[in-house]
């Protein structure tokens, strides 16, 4: 081979594996990397205004391929900046490759200019971090990161190049491409967890984890409803089953239906599969006491370490979610018994819970929801960082196929737009509709900016109170009438979303939202609805008022 730089062989091993997109923001640690991806055409490199904003794309976009997201910024600060994204994969189980610029060989361990170790800075949040020292490593090392990150539990990897390394030659070659390592059930398994579903009187089956696939989201959910067996969502993972099918028995997150929550609580069969009973799932993990649900308990799971680390499985099989969700489908459905009227009862439940209560205030958030839904397709994926909005889309939205919902199970602020310019970007002819709070929004403005550059028609719905919801409700929970540090300061945010060129609608009625939804979808370029709502609509359930007088009299 001709020798390359080490920055030149990197790019190419990037294209071996089938890397399509960077999200980065530019530095001086890696200008051979840049210089290399000015001569390669099949990698386009997608400039960020923030390393927060660049990290939480490339794992939005893992989430969507199911490929290693790539992020590419610089040493000290840039990978400080990024390190939201990649707790983020940690937590989510994404796939996701961060690259950061190191500070030249001969001077790593004297605290030169934003020097880091970057395995003592990633270590607890990631799946593997490493150094490259030799250049001629750089094609196993990368082929090892692919590797890595999607075989299991898929997480983030996390490799430091010092920018000496990448200007040396080596003439080594090519990696040869990856491929992700899953492991299938075995049959005598899959047999076991029928057989348990078959002897049990009210079964739930949670879904959820990475990886899942189109397939596992059709068939698990035929097989299912043909079986009687209700099926519930883990946290921020409604899109694995069709909310519309009658085995959809609803979301175990926060503020789930109390009669979801019950209907867990009761269940004399469990079956858990790609995904853990976690404290979000389990209220605090009150519902079930660890390190014993109770009952039959069945843990489907990708990583061995996870099956017995919180509640000990009747059954455990280390498998991953979706194939295991396709290994049962080929089984003969379960006999029909009156399983079939506790499914059909735990959806009829959660059809009624896509109904709520009128709220305070000219602009109401639930009626918003309704208006999206009538406008929007089926195939839109919906995007959401962390606050009380997100209640409103993860109880009022019905999502109908897998891969319409990004959403941090790591409850990260600012990913929300971020994720939505990810999604328009691996898919332009779909539509993309990020739901924002107004502290949420701000954490990422910046990245409306880079919609606007690269020509992304988004929209933006911004559901502004006038305070952080989600703090303001646990304080006046505790300490109620005692505010302190949770009112924000706004701007016209379409004001602001026309001044970075996009487009720009200020909501202040019900009755006007739907015009400037349409006229926002209209736009053919990013745009944003801003939506002024009262602060007494805090949640779905509870006006602010409410929580306070609830508070005061428990005293």
């Amino acid at each position: 081979m001709t020798p390359r730089t080490g920055g030149r062989l990197l790019v190419d091993q990037l294209v071996v594996h089938g890397a399509d997109l960077i999200f980065g923001v530019p530095g001086e640690s890696y200008l051979d990397i840049l210089d290399a991806l000015h001569d390669t055409p099949a990698l386009r490199y997608v400039t960020c205004r923030h390393e927060a904003g660049a990290a939480n794309m490339a794992e939005a976009y893992g989430k969507l391929t199911g490929r290693p997201g790539v992020c590419m910024v610089t040493r000290g600060p840039g990978a400080t900046h990024a390190s939201v994204g990649v707790h983020t994969a940690f937590q989510d189980g994404t796939p996701l490759i961060l690259l950061v610029g190191q500070v030249p060989r001969d001077q790593v361990g004297r605290e030169a200019f934003q020097e880091l170790d970057y395995g003592a800075v990633f270590g607890s949040m990631s799946k593997w971090v490493t150094q490259i020292d030799d250049p001629g490593r750089i094609p196993e090392l990368v082929a090892r990161a692919y590797q890595t990150a999607t075989s299991g539990r898929p997480g983030p990897v996390v490799l430091a190049l010092p920018e000496d390394m990448l200007t040396e030659r080596t003439s080594a070659d090519d990696a040869r491409a990856y491929s992700r390592m899953q492991k299938d059930p075995e049959a005598t398994e899959v047999e076991q967890v029928r057989a348990i579903l078959e002897d049990a009187a009210r079964p739930l089956v949670i879904v959820g984890g990475q990886p899942w696939s189109t397939a596992a989201h059709t068939e698990l959910a035929e097989w299912c409803e043909q079986s009687g067996v209700p099926v519930a969502a883990a946290w921020r993972c409604q899109d694995y089953v069709d909310n519309l099918s009658p085995c959809y028995a609803g979301h175990l997150g926060l503020a789930a239906d109390p009669r979801l929550s019950e209907r867990l609580a009761t269940a004399d069969a469990l079956l858990v599969v790609g995904t853990r009973l976690g404290d979000i799932e389990t209220q605090g993990f009150t519902v079930f006491e660890p390190p014993d649900v109770g009952r039959t308990f069945v843990h489907v799971h990708p990583e061995p370490e996870e099956l017995g680390r919180v509640y000990s499985p009747t059954l455990g099989v280390v498998a991953s979610g979706s194939r295991f969700a396709l290994a049962l489908a080929q089984t003969p459905a379960l006999r029909a018994t009156a399983r079939r009227g506790l499914m059909d009862e735990a959806h009829a439940q959660f059809l009624e819970n896509l109904s709520g209560r009128v709220l305070p205030g000219p602009v109401d958030p639930t009626a918003v929801m309704g208006l999206l839904s009538e406008r929007l397709d089926d195939d839109t994926i919906l995007t959401n960082g962390a606050g009380n909005f997100t209640v409103w889309a993860h109880r009022f939205w019905t999502f109908r196929r897998y891969g319409t919902q990004l959403a941090p199970l790591s409850g990260a602020m600012a990913y929300g737009l971020p994720a939505a310019i990810a999604a328009k970007l691996v898919h332009p002819d779909r539509q993309v509709v990020c739901l924002a709070g107004d502290g949420d929004f701000l954490m990422s403005s910046p990245e409306l900016a880079t919609a606007v550059q690269f020509e992304l028609p988004i929209v933006v719905v911004i559901f502004d109170n006038g305070m952080y919801g989600t703090i303001r409700m646990h304080q006046e929970r505790h300490y109620p009438g005692r505010v302190s540090g949770t009112d924000l300061r706004n701007p016209d945010f379409a004001a602001l979303a026309r001044a970075f060129g996009a487009h720009g609608e200020r909501v202040e009625t019900t009755a006007a939202a739907g015009p400037a939804i349409d006229r926002a979808l209209a736009s053919g370029k990013p745009a944003v609805v801003h939506l002024i709502v009262d602060p007494e609509a805090l949640t779905p359930r509870a006006t602010l008022a409410e929580i306070r007088a609830a508070a005061l009299a428990a005293r």
